[in-house]
């Protein structure tokens, strides 16, 4: 793997500020003489948003907070793991482990974009932006070694299965999302659950890089194109790994009271099984490439 050193380097970098930025998210709040009040504040439309009052997250509503906190939990638990195994397993050359390292550095790109320009000003920003930044460059370096060499699939891989899933996934967010924003336009007021925060980040992200990217993933494995081989264990373990800590947010809403609507809760958790079925296809199905040939000896 080309630049191995500098993807260790940015690797070691995100495992390590991702324990602190995990670390205090989950439990600075606890045992705070704040803990378990929360003020409320009158947003520039008018609104009383309840905050969550404690805790680095003590200026965001109690909704983002508990699902932030939720997040953490996930990349504490399951991505800061998968992030050490899969870069352990990519210096030893599988392509696999180079695969996986994609994958979650995917992950973090996406959750600590959302952590800068989402959550509320705190102490740890600059902790986000150099969690964005160094799995943001580790996860470009690591694309771009494994678009070198190609990805090979075994032919029994179920590539057209897997894009109609991922079409159908995309397609379902992308009319979840839509209809959030057009419910909005129709009331002439904002779009539910948007708060005192400014902007939609979260629909951004996914409308603008994330579902389009599924789509044309989906489209190409329909198609059996290499490309799509490429691009479908990257986008499966991002989506795996997002769709887990979706799952664990909307417990984190339900437990901080928090409404969360009946689709969301019956799509978010079927959509995460079926991404985590297609990506143990893929990984089953991924060929190691073959040693480069000895050349022949000069006689």
């Amino acid at each position: 793997m080309r630049h191995r050193r500098t993807i260790s380097f940015l690797t070691w970098m995100v495992i390590v500020l991702g324990v602190v930025a995990t670390g205090i998210g989950l439990f600075s709040g606890e045992g705070s003489e704040n803990e378990g009040s929360h003020p409320i504040f009158t947003s520039i439309r008018g609104e009383q948003i309840e905050l969550y009052g404690t805790g680095i997250y003590k200026n965001d509503s109690l909704s983002a907070a508990a699902q932030a906190i939720a997040q953490d939990g996930v990349t504490l638990v399951v991505g800061i793991p998968l992030l050490l195994v899969s870069l352990l397993l990519s210096l030893r050359g599988t392509i696999r482990g180079r695969l996986l390292l994609a994958g979650a550095l995917g992950y973090f790109t996406y959750t600590y974009a959302s952590y800068c320009f989402l959550a509320m000003y705190n102490d740890l920003f600059l902790v986000y932006v150099l969690l964005f930044s160094g799995s943001l460059f580790a996860f470009i370096l690591v694309f771009r070694s494994v678009e070198r060499e190609g990805v090979l699939m075994k032919t029994q891989l179920p590539a057209v299965s897997i894009g109609f899933i991922l079409l159908l996934i995309a397609f379902l967010i992308i009319m979840l999302w839509l209809g959030r924003i057009a419910g909005g336009w129709r009331d002439g007021t904002v779009p539910a659950l948007l708060e005192h925060y400014t902007t939609l980040v979260i629909q951004a992200l996914d409308l603008a890089v994330l579902l389009p990217l599924m789509v044309l993933t989906g489209a190409l494995l329909v198609r059996r194109q290499s490309y799509g081989y490429l691009l479908a264990p990257v986008v499966l373990v991002k989506a795996a790994t997002l769709l887990t800590s979706i799952s664990s947010m909307m417990i984190g809403m339900l437990r901080a009271g928090v409404h969360v609507s009946m689709v969301e809760l019956i799509l978010f958790p079927m959509f995460n099984l079926a991404v985590i079925w297609c990506l143990i296809l893929v990984l089953r199905n991924a060929q190691e490439p073959a040693p480069p040939a000895s050349p022949l000896p000069i006689e």
